[in-house]
This record gives C-alpha cells, structure tokens and sequence, in this order.
C-alpha cells in the first residue's frame, strides 16, 4: 500500500502515456480537454446559435470519458491515495513567497491564499477568477488546442504548430511567475 501512495515514476507514467498516445494514434483520435469543452456546447444546442459548435459531437463523445477520468481520478488521488506531506522548497523561495503573503509557503500543493474559500469569494480572486477563465479560453481557441492537446498529443504526432504552442506555454508561465505573479499578489 505504501507503494500506491507515492507518485508512479517517470519511467512508469511515461511509457504508459505513449502507450495511449499510440493507441490514439492508430485508430485515428486526437486527443485534449479543451475539445471536450467544444463538444459539451454541442450536445447543449449552442451550434443552433454559433457555426463553431455545430458539428457531429457524437463523433467525439467518446473524449468526454477522458473527462469523466480525470475528475474520478483526480477525486480518488485526493481521497484515497495521498498522503497530506510537505514539500521540499529551497529555503529561498519559501522566504519569497512569504514576502508576497504566503504564510504557509511549502506546507500544501495549494495555497490557501488563493485556493481557498476566502480568497475565491473575494472581490480580487472573483476578478482573477473571470480575468484568469477568459485568457485561458482565449489563448485555447487561438491556439488551436489546451495544453494537453499540444503537449502530449500534438507533440507525439510531431506536429510543429504544437511544438510553438507548447514554447509558448513554457514562455507565458515563465513571464506569468517572474512577471505578473509579483504585481498580482
């Protein structure tokens, strides 16, 4: 049981993310979140409104199970296979993040100054929230694809426009921590 509750090594997840990727691959499916986002609007009318969402989404519902796996899986890591741990952080990035109003930097993976209660319900986090929710929209519709999409099954099909999206999203979280996390917070 103890095995369960560490983190499976790279050399175990990679191999079995390829695995699937191949399998995609094979039978002819693509693969991402944000698609599934797109086919949800479809099985609720919106291409009656909007050309973008009106399309055979029964051809796609087959990615809504990704979805569902993710919030299943996501719901028993939580549950049933983690174990409440502290995380290693060098000394000097818990002193910069307690400067910028952490007060438990290290102590979860999500801080309770931005991931709790009292911090969605304020005016700032709401505002963050919306603001967040629309660039990430944004940024999925104009790039073609989320995160997942580019990096795991775009890359694996070598697709170049996936290989600059993937560049991009490196940059954009690099300027986003470096950058606009110390003006935000």
């Amino acid at each position: 049981m103890e095995y369960i509750l560490n983190p499976w090594p790279w050399y175990v997840s990679g191999p079995l993310i390829a695995l699937v990727m191949f399998f995609l691959i094979y039978f002819g499916k693509t693969f991402g979140m944000s698609s599934n986002l797109r086919t949800m609007c479809a099985i609720g009318g919106a291409g009656k409104k909007v050309p973008f969402f009106n399309f055979n989404w029964k051809e796609k519902k087959w990615n809504l199970f990704v979805v569902l796996g993710a919030i299943i899986g996501g719901f028993v890591a939580y549950f049933f296979l983690s174990t409440p741990t502290n995380i290693d952080l060098n000394p000097s990035t818990i002193e910069n993040l307690n400067q910028l109003g952490f007060k438990d930097a290290g102590q979860s993976l999500l801080p309770k100054e931005i991931y709790g209660w009292s911090a969605v319900i304020s005016i700032k986090g709401f505002l963050i929230l919306i603001a967040g929710g629309f660039l990430v929209g944004f940024g999925t519709r104009y790039a073609g694809g989320c995160t997942s999409g580019h990096a795991i099954a775009g890359l694996s099909s070598l697709q170049l426009p996936s290989l600059i999206a993937v560049i991009g999203f490196f940059l954009g979280g690099l300027f986003m921590i470096h950058i606009l996390f110390p003006i935000i917070f």
